[in-house]
């Protein structure tokens, strides 16, 4: 017989997402942890809007507030970003939720390509932690792809760009 978990449980939501960029895990990395231009140029607009910069902008210590478009509804989230890794690992803690984003940046091909990894956790209490379980893993990953193709296209762009000088 099957042991139910009590309702009041708080189950762990984990989802992650990875792909190759064909760009040097220095430029990848700098988009990801530029918040004033290269992060918002990565965020889908059918999931993100009004990203804002509320203290610092670049990698550890930045502050910044956006709206994120899910299952019918805008949320509103703030998040505080650390570098545990830096040029290599950034994470999103959001206070307000225990939801932390991390981005890992692999070298793929040494100078050539990077392997990106978005994974978020948290956890959830209740039986609206269960559901969410089920129902918030799939809809992250479709974000992450979204997050992660728009992260290729910027990355083509600045290592098309000619050097200046």
């Amino acid at each position: 017989m099957p042991v139910s978990e009590p309702a009041d449980s708080m189950p762990e939501i984990h989802a992650t997402s990875s792909a190759v960029v064909a760009a040097p895990a220095r430029i990848v990395y700098g988009l990801i942890a530029d918040y004033h231009q290269g992060h918002p140029s990565i965020l889908p607009p059918k999931y993100f809007q009004n990203l804002q910069v509320e203290e610092g902008g670049v990698g550890a210590g930045t502050r910044i507030s956006f709206q994120m478009r899910s299952f019918g509804g805008v949320r509103h989230f703030h998040a505080q970003v650390t570098e545990p890794e830096p040029g290599r690992q950034i994470c999103e803690t959001y206070p307000d939720t225990g939801m932390v984003t991390t981005f890992t940046v692999d070298p793929a091909a040494p100078g050539h390509s990077s392997r990106v990894t978005i994974t978020t956790r948290y956890t959830k209490a209740g039986r609206a932690g269960w559901l969410e379980r089920w129902l918030a893993p799939r809809f992250l990953r479709a974000v992450f792809a979204a997050e992660l193709r728009e992260l290729g296209v910027q990355a083509r762009v600045r290592t098309s760009r000619p050097a200046s000088g």
